[in-house]
């Protein structure tokens, strides 16, 4: 069977038409796909009308949430995804909405998975073996593929070692064994020993399991090949073994010398690799041998990312400890304690009962996505950053779309309210708040900023609007650099 491989922009418009045109698909083919994606959530219905093809982001009251598909000019699908996906023959690669112009998505994409798996690596600790829950549980061949190639690269091939003894060999040598067993020569007062024991490590090349990985690295890099993905990922193929499964036995002994393994293996590293050899060697079979499945390796909410990166990239200090934030002023012991973080001042919602004799305060309260500071000679600023993921058109001779809403434009301004008395009695000689979101360009891009007049009588500083280049962004992001924030030019 053919393998198509395409490319999709994220929370693009696409009409049932268009799928089925750019993945071969019949009729019935092309129901049985929007089916499928939509059971995993990484694709919504919207209906099929001007407002809705001029958007650039998706919202909630918009999605139809039938679980039919209809007739062609009754929906558009909506990819909710950022990643790649495979279902049958079908390989998807959906990249982020910011990037409009299609022509060179492959190097960002490329550098998109690689921020993926660091975001995935920071915040899981396990292999994701599965998507969908119940009915809609599927293996995910694809992660752990990864998984296991990367596996590859830190640690390199399964070994089980030995300890051999040797007499005079090139080992270490085994002082104490030496002494009890061996008898020296005397010469001025100092034993001098003619023979000594060793010890050295030996690797069995032809260990069972040792074979069992090239075989299945080798059958990885062949599925990887086969569905066009090896290049995106940026892979090496591996050709490691010219074995087969079957040369090694039937699966159910292979699984069976696995679990014989496991019972004997207490490091950590190779009991999770072996559990994983056992999952792509039960799972996948099931797979070929019901004949469909889906893998995934990518997220339905790359707002997610876009947080954890700007987090990292322009040093967020929201879980700092007070008295480790550097200030102009001493800090203020009295009504700061020293061991609460900077989110700890913002207050939670008192509850108090009429008679106020009940007051309870509230778990949650407003939190800001970062907040760092920078320092110039005497002064200190605070800069309230708010990292949003979206497609803003702010030009003159277009209408105004893709702005975050009201309720983020307040909440960015009780951020300000909320520090306001903190840096007063610390000296920070300003505060400004920004919302930075992402852009294909290669520099920083000035939107504007946005007012309430309402506000500015408070005395709180207009919201500033940037677009930062994300795949420079992104790059400081994967080699764990900061950004200078003077690049945003806040004043």
């Amino acid at each position: 069977m053919e393998i198509i491989s395409r490319f999709l922009r994220e929370q693009r418009r696409y009409s049932k038409n268009e799928l089925a045109s750019l993945f071969c698909l019949n009729d019935t083919s092309v129901e049985k796909f929007i089916k499928a994606l939509k059971a995993y959530n990484v694709l919504k219905t919207v209906k099929n009308n001007p407002e809705q093809k001029d958007m650039s982001d998706l919202n909630e009251a918009d999605i139809e949430v039938a679980d039919e598909t209809a007739d062609n000019d009754v929906y558009l699908y909506v990819f909710t995804f950022v990643g790649v996906l495979v279902f049958g023959n079908c390989v998807l690669k959906i990249y982020p909405k910011y990037l409009l112009c299609a022509e060179n998505v492959l190097p960002a994409m490329r550098q998109v998975l690689k921020v993926l798996e660091k975001y995935n690596n920071s915040t899981e600790q396990i292999i994701n073996l599965f998507n969908g829950e119940g009915d809609n549980r599927s293996f995910n061949l694809l992660s752990v593929i990864l998984f296991l190639f990367h596996d590859y690269y830190e640690y390199g091939l399964y070994t089980n070692s030995e300890m051999v003894l040797e007499v005079n060999g090139e080992g270490d040598i085994q002082w104490q064994k030496t002494i009890d067993e061996t008898f020296p020569v005397i010469s001025r007062n100092r034993p001098f020993y003619t023979e000594i024991y060793t010890r050295k490590v030996t690797y069995d090349d032809d260990d069972f399991f040792r074979r069992l990985h090239r075989v299945i690295l080798t059958e990885c890099s062949s599925r990887l090949l086969k569905v066009q993905l090896i290049d995106l990922f940026e892979l090496d193929s591996l050709t490691l073994s010219e074995e087969t499964m079957d040369d090694l036995g039937d699966r159910d002994f292979i699984l069976h010398r696995i679990l014989q393994e496991l019972d004997v293996q207490f490091n950590t590293r190779k009991q999770t690799l072996l559990k994983t050899m056992y999952s792509f060697i039960a799972e996948s079979q099931k797979m070929e041998d019901a004949g469909v499945g889906i893998s995934i390796f990518g997220t339905t909410a790359f707002n997610m990312v876009w947080e954890k990166v700007c987090g990292q990239v322009f040093n967020n200090q929201l879980q700092s400890q007070l008295d480790t934030i550097a200030l102009l002023q001493p800090l203020d012991q009295f009504r700061y304690k020293p061991n609460k973080k900077l989110i700890d001042i913002i207050e939670k919602p008192a509850w108090v009962a009429k008679d106020g004799e009940y007051v309870k305060h509230a778990k949650d309260t407003l939190i800001p996505d970062l907040i760092t500071f920078v320092h110039s000679g005497s002064e200190t600023m605070m800069i309230i950053l708010d990292a949003k993921y979206y497609n803003l058109q702010m030009e003159s001779n277009k209408p105004l779309s893709g702005q975050p809403g009201i309720e983020s434009i307040t909440k960015q301004y009780l951020y300000q309210l909320a520090y306001q008395d903190f840096a007063d009695r610390h000296g920070i000689t300003g505060i400004r708040n920004c919302f930075i979101l992402p852009t294909e360009k290669d520099e920083v891009i000035n939107k504007g900023h946005v007012e309430m007049k309402m506000m500015k009588n408070l005395h709180l500083e207009d919201i500033q609007v940037r677009q930062v280049p994300a795949i420079q962004v992104y790059g400081y992001y994967l080699a764990n650099k900061q950004m200078d924030i003077a690049s945003l030019e806040l004043g």
